[in-house]
């Protein structure tokens, strides 16, 4: 088990897609570090599991609930049931995306899968910060960080129209960091390149797979989600406090801007 700190005593945080993978690596680092962290996904049982595997490893301060990002009630509800248990919300990590198609971008489906790519990963994601921002102001500041994507740079062929999503988010991350700042509110997103979880295991469980994979990355291995949970648990403290509007990649010496 991890040492834990108390770098976010008394500060709340709000995860979304948080029951696994990355998502869940960062609620649990939040609480690590002190935080009350309020999780979520869009099934009751993923829920119920990842506060049993939180809980199991004495960070107590914990809560979930059923949150599907798309939906307005569903948000609402996280954000209320968040101020409930906890008094108020310091922290926002939005992690919550979709990728329902691989294949050409010319072949996406308009009406389907266009429409889902963009309202979960966009749409959701500016609706979710526009309701939580009051209520980070009334705390007198915090953070907000976005999940991202090297894909956001790189725009890979068969996830094409997801890149896109992602790069939107990089644009969104710097868009909101005029008013935020006003609000003492920082901006800051991630953007992991290739991540050890099930969104992408067709490239890393398989082995021959898994080997080509990791001679194309400098550092010829694949990420972990901890080490995402690190970065946004740097991003939110006090370490980073003369950051915002910033993107890190973590693509393991993949270089995609200068």
């Amino acid at each position: 088990m991890s040492s834990f700190s108390n770098k976010f005593h008394g500060k709340v945080a709000v995860v979304t897609a948080s029951t696994e993978g990355i998502g869940f690596a960062i609620a649990k680092r939040l609480a690590e570090d002190g935080a009350s962290v309020m999780i979520s996904s869009r099934k009751q049982e993923n829920v119920d599991t990842a506060l049993a595997k939180l809980k199991s490893e004495n960070l107590t301060k914990v809560a979930g609930v059923v949150c599907h990002v798309g939906k307005e009630d569903h948000r609402n509800k996280m954000i209320q049931e968040t101020l409930r248990r906890f008094g108020g919300i310091d922290i926002l990590v939005s992690n919550a995306a979709c990728s329902p198609m691989f294949g050409p971008v010319l072949e996406v489906s308009i009406s389907r899968t266009i429409t889902t790519i963009f309202d979960i990963n966009v749409k959701a994601t500016f609706l979710l910060i526009k309701e939580i921002v009051p209520h980070i102001e009334k705390r007198g500041g915090g953070n907000i960080v976005m999940i991202s994507s090297l894909s956001g740079y790189t725009l890979e062929k068969m996830i094409g129209a997801y890149g896109v999503s992602k790069t939107a988010l990089l644009g969104l991350t710097k868009a909101l960091v005029p008013e935020c700042s006003e609000k003492n509110i920082r901006v800051n997103c991630i953007a992991p390149g290739l991540i050890q979880t099930r969104f992408s295991e067709m490239t890393w469980k398989n082995p021959s797979i898994r080997k080509n994979v990791e001679a194309l990355i400098p550092m010829s291995r694949i990420g972990q989600p901890s080490e995402c949970a690190g970065v946004v648990s740097f991003l939110c403290s006090d370490d980073a406090s003369f950051i915002s509007g910033e993107t890190i990649i973590m693509s393991g010496g993949i270089a995609p801007r200068l």
